[in-house]
Order: C-alpha cells, then structure tokens, then sequence
C-alpha cells in the first residue's frame, strides 16, 4: 500500500510540518522519543491494547492444533476439514493489503477497533456453526480480523518508536503472543476434554472486550482529516484487492487438492495453480501501471536485491514456522499415542525456545544495528532443527524431541524478530508503513501454505503407501486426502493392535517426508541470506502519525529542562 497520502499533517504544530504547495507538507523535524510522563502513559497504553489483540490472535492461530480433528468429526467435515485453517489464513492475508490503505485513510484508531469487532463476530459465528459452511463462513470473517491485527501491531509501533529501538517493542509482543501460542494448544486440550468444542471460539469474546476498551481510551494517533470520505473511498485500490483475493483463491484450491482429490498433473489442479500464479502477477503488474493511482503494494519496495531477499526468506521462515506448529502435535499424537492436551505441553520448548531466540535478536539489534548474522545463525540453527526432525520415530526418548525443538526454536526466534526491522531499513521513512504491511502480507500468505502444502504432502505421502494398511475400512478412512484429521490418538486408540502398527509406520513414513522437504526449503533461505546487504538501522523517528494531545518533547528538551 503506498503512503502517498501524508500530504497533509494530522497534528502540524505537534511534528513541526509545514503546508506546502499542492496541499503537501515538508517532512517533520527528526525527533527522539519524548520523555514526559504523559506521553509514556499514553504510549505503554497502546503498546497493552496492542498485546491484548495479538494474545488473541496467538490463540486462535494455535488452539485448534489439537482440537482441530475432534471438530471435524464433530461436524463431519470430510476432505473440507483443511479449509478450516485455509480460509483462515488465506483471508487474513488478503485483507493485509486493503487493511494498510484504510488504516492510512482512515486513521490508525477507527480501523483498529473495526478489525478487533470483526474478529469477535467471526468468533461467536464460528462458536454456534452447526456445519461446515457455517464454521468455514466464521472462519473467514476470523481470519480478516486476525489478519487486520497482524498489519496493524507492527504499523502502529512503527508510527511510534525509532527504528533501532523497534526491535524491544516488537520482542515484547512476540513475547505475548509466544505466550498465547503456548497456551492455545493447552487450552484446545482442556476444552476438547472437559467441555464443548465451542468453547474454543466463544472464549475470545471477553479477550476482544478488554482489547477494544483500552485501544478505544489509549490508541488517539494523528492522521489526514482534511479529506473527504468519499475521497478517501475512491482512493482504495479495489482493482487491486481483487485480482490479489481471485487469485490467492486459485493457488489454495490447488495447493489443496493437489495430491489429494486430485493428482498433481490433472487439469482441476493445474489450471487453477496456472491462473492463480499468473494472477499473481499481473496483481504486480497493475501495481506498477498508471491505472493503478494508489498502489496497495508498491513496487519500489522490491527495488533492491537485499529487499527481495528479505522478502522471500520472510515467506519460508513463516511456511516453516506453520508447518511444524501444525505437524508435530501428529507426531506427538499419532505416532507417540499422546492425547490433545498432552500434545500440547509437548509442544511447549517450541514455542518456550522462540521467546529468547527473539530477545536475543532484539538486544543485537539494539545495541549493534545489525542482523545479518543473526538471519545466518538462525536459518543454520532451523535447519538443523529440521534435520532432526526427519529421524524422529516411535522410540524417540522425551530427552531428544525437547533438544531438537529448542534448536529450531532457537533459530526461528532469531529470525523471525529481525527480518522486519532488516526490510525497514532498507526503506524510506515515508514507507514503514507500508514496508510492515507488505512484510505482513507476505508472512500471512505463507501461513496458507505453510499448512497447505505441507499437509498435501503428508496426504499424498500416505496415498501410495495405504496397500500396507490391511484392514478396508482404515484404507477408506485414510484416502482421499482424510489422512491429516485422523492423525489422532482417539482414532489410532480406535484400531487393532496389528492394524495401529501399520497406520504408525504409514505416518511416520509421511513426517519423514514432510520434514526432508521442510529442510531443503531452509537451506535455501540460509543461503539466501548471504545476498543481503546490511543497512544501518535509524535512531530517529519522522512521524506524522504521533500520539495525539500530549507534547513531544524531545531528549534535547529534557536535559534543557533539568538544566534549568
């Protein structure tokens, strides 16, 4: 999304612009921090509000890691049960781009609270659905509420904090939301035991409700009001959204059938792979065009080769990252017989691991403006992670599965708290926002294949290998692409002794290649990293889009003040 339109100051007097010709103002004087302690309050306000919607979000991303297959039995969901997570994810990251726009036309505060109530009506939708369509349908509007909370969390702090300290704030609330993703698989357990299933949506109503009561006093940040809505409206790219929205619909429809449904060389799935893909670009093409007045997306993001590798390392390292929240809780259920809440615990050092692998990256960041290092020691450490992995088996000790999560962890902490930073730098000032929203973008649109592609492997994977599998029944259960929802310890619970053998080598036999892939993919982002161009990381801050209503006195004004 392009940010063209800080034309006019929301607040000149507080960020020093001037009115130029053409209704353009001169860039605001370069500030620190202010110091006073109202402008803290206002600020660690915001920053709560933020924490609390990103907890959200945290939860839902992983709660249904293990409550996902007694829901599609529940509901009897068949082959649509991966639409349940793809719609999620797809939706999220479609929105991101719009969501930027708006959030620049519109203001920061206003689009904020719409996104939180959308996510709380896609809540309670998804809580009473009584079938698939009605459960898919809430996970749509969910997944545009969770999608607009991703965009907005990075954008709002970029607004508000230099760039060599953003790294401490975005630790902070990756610390949050680690804390949600390790709760969210507990709580999936809990509830699937000891209550209903919809318990696990109708508990982001009180969350949701707290979240909009602090941004509602707390999040009052400048923006343009000098322009109409209906300006504002004609402003938005909706050519652009919609060739984006028909054609990430396209890729996901093949990414899951293909291998499945359908063999990857039938016509169901290559023409909507082809058309997808080439959607993709002419939504870059149209981008770049002069019909397209203002771009979601602008291409001068990707003006640089260090920019474009950042790009496509973010992608694999959320691809990754998806994957393995969604694939060893199989292995945790399947093949190590664990029950939903104990799969959860289990995944725990994952997700324990990634809070200090993100605080180390924040303090490297902080103190020595660089991260080049940090992308190579990450991805190493993530593909060994990986590595190890691909030898887990039924006889794997607790000791040894704890140790290869904490290596992966470790790395994709790293990385994951200093890729945004590395890509903003690379930008001007008058771009952050829309540099957090692309990088956003980009991050969700891997979610999408990150669980998509992985689990088509796994699928296909257990295809081939069902004529081990003797009994019929199991065989039908397991085919056409159903093999994923039945990875649990009830239904393996549910077979003979012999017949469970044979379905848990099938399964370990699929990790083992969902793994191998996970490591070559990797690989390939650690030696991407060694095209990246390292850019000093800026200590001050131009914004236009400030707290409002409280001064902005800088450093320079505090020491003067005491001096006095």
């Amino acid at each position: 999304m392009d940010y063209r339109m800080r034309s006019i100051s929301a607040c000149p007097p507080e960020d020093g612009s001037k009115l130029g010709g053409a209704g353009q103002t001169t860039p605001p004087k370069t500030q620190h921090p202010p110091k006073n302690k109202q402008y803290r309050l206002r600020l660690w306000g915001i920053i709560a509000g933020l924490c609390v919607i990103n907890l959200l979000c945290a939860l839902e991303g992983t709660v249904l890691i293990t409550s996902l297959p007694t829901i599609a039995a529940e509901l009897d969901l068949g082959d649509k049960f991966v639409w349940v997570n793809n719609v999620f994810s797809l939706s999220a990251a479609v929105i991101i781009p719009s969501c930027g726009q708006l959030a620049d036309l519109f203001g920061r505060r206003w689009v904020t609270l719409v996104i939180v109530t959308v996510y709380l009506v896609g809540s309670v939708i998804c809580g009473a659905a009584q079938d698939a369509s009605m459960l898919i349908t809430g996970r749509v509007i969910q997944g545009m509420g969770s999608g607009g909370v991703e965009m907005i969390v990075p954008v709002v702090i970029a607004d508000l904090v230099p760039l060599r300290q953003r790294g401490n704030y975005m630790a902070l609330v990756l610390g949050i939301f680690a804390l949600g993703t390790i709760l969210g698989p507990i709580l999936g357990g809990v509830i699937i035991q000891t209550t209903t299933w919809r318990w696990i949506f109708y508990m982001n109503i009180p969350i949701c409700g707290v979240g909009l009561i602090i941004l509602f006093f707390f999040l009052r940040v400048g923006h343009n009001r000098e322009i109409s809505s209906m300006q504002r409206l004609k402003m938005i790219d909706v050519m652009g959204a919609s060739i984006l929205v028909m054609a990430s619909v396209s890729v996901l429809l093949a990414l899951t059938y293909g291998g499945s449904r359908y063999s990857w060389s039938s016509a169901h799935i290559l023409a909507p792979l082809f058309l997808g893909i080439s959607g993709l670009v002419l939504y870059m093409l149209y981008e770049r065009s002069q019909f397209c007045v203002q771009p979601m997306t602008p291409p001068r993001l990707f003006g640089s080769l260090s920019s474009v590798v950042l790009s496509v390392n973010t992608v694999i390292n959320a691809f990754l990252l998806q994957c393995v929240t969604f694939f060893l809780p199989v292995y945790f259920q399947a093949i190590l017989g664990s029950r939903p809440y104990t799969s959860g615990i289990q995944l725990l050092p994952s997700v324990l691991m990634a809070v200090p692998g993100a605080a180390i990256a924040a303090w490297v960041l902080t103190r020595t403006g660089k991260y080049k290092f940090l992308h190579l020691f990450g991805f190493a450490l993530v593909s060994l992670g990986l590595g190890l992995f691909s030898i887990l088996g039924p006889h794997t000790s607790t000791a040894e599965w704890v140790l290869f999560q904490l290596v992966a962890a470790a790395g994709s902490g790293m990385v994951f708290d200093s890729l945004l930073p590395a890509f903003q730098a690379g930008q001007s000032e008058r771009d952050q926002a829309a540099a957090t929203a692309t990088l956003t973008f980009l991050r969700c649109f891997a979610n999408t294949w990150g669980f998509a592609v992985p689990t088509a492997i796994f699928n296909t994977q257990i295809e081939h290998g069902l004529d081990v599998v003797h009994d019929v029944d199991v065989r039908r259960a397991l085919s056409h692409g159903q093999a994923f929802q039945h990875a649990t310890s009830e239904f393996m619970g549910s077979l003979s002794q012999h017949t469970r053998g044979e379905v848990r080598n099938l399964f370990d036999a699929a990790l083992g290649r969902v793994w191998k892939v996970s490591v070559a993919i990797a690989i390939v982002a650690l030696l991407l990293v060694l095209l990246e161009k390292e850019v000093p990381l800026r200590k001050e801050l131009e914004t236009e889009y400030g707290i409002e209503g409280v001064s902005r006195r800088t450093d320079n004004d505090e020491r003067n003040s005491r001096s006095r």
